[in-house]
């Protein structure tokens, strides 16, 4: 699966576009569309949002990579978007040690999607973006695009 076009909405509003790096709400340093810089990487003169397409498409790409080799039962389009977002925001490792994931592999899709508004934490507070965030992701799993597991992982 490929993230739709809702779910790349999705991170473009809940990043928002910053072409000079910046620390986000978790310490890390990042630029363009919530691009984590790495140590190797270094935009001194800022970047367009032309360049931040691009770091976007390749961060997406790798969370939709991840999200298919964590996922082991079928997703909806909205579900597999709600991963891709949760994955692009919070990591693989996040969703890997999850019991968002546990659930879902289980077969609890409802029971997972619940999970989602449960990370809405950042430096040990409650955090108005990422509950806004958790929401939008919520919804898109939830919303009526077939029934759970009617699409391939």
């Amino acid at each position: 699966m490929q993230l739709s076009a809702a779910g790349l909405d999705l991170i473009r509003r809940s990043e928002g576009f910053r072409g000079q790096v910046y620390i986000d709400v978790a310490g890390f340093r990042t630029i363009g569309y919530g691009h984590r810089v790495t140590s190797n990487e270094t935009f001194s003169e800022g970047i367009d949002e032309a360049h931040a397409e691009v770091l976007l498409a390749g961060d997406v790409r790798r969370a939709e990579q991840m999200v298919g080799r964590l996922v082991q039962v079928k997703l909806t389009q909205g579900q597999f978007d709600a991963l891709v977002d949760f994955c692009f925001n919070l990591g693989a490792g996040r969703l890997a040690a999850s019991t968002l994931l546990r659930e879902l592999n289980a077969g609890q899709y409802d029971a997972a999607g619940e999970q989602l508004l449960y990370w809405v934490y950042a430096g040990g507070e409650v955090n108005a973006g990422l509950r806004a965030r958790r929401a939008a992701e919520f919804e898109l799993w939830t919303r009526g695009e077939g029934k759970a597991g009617a699409a391939a992982a």
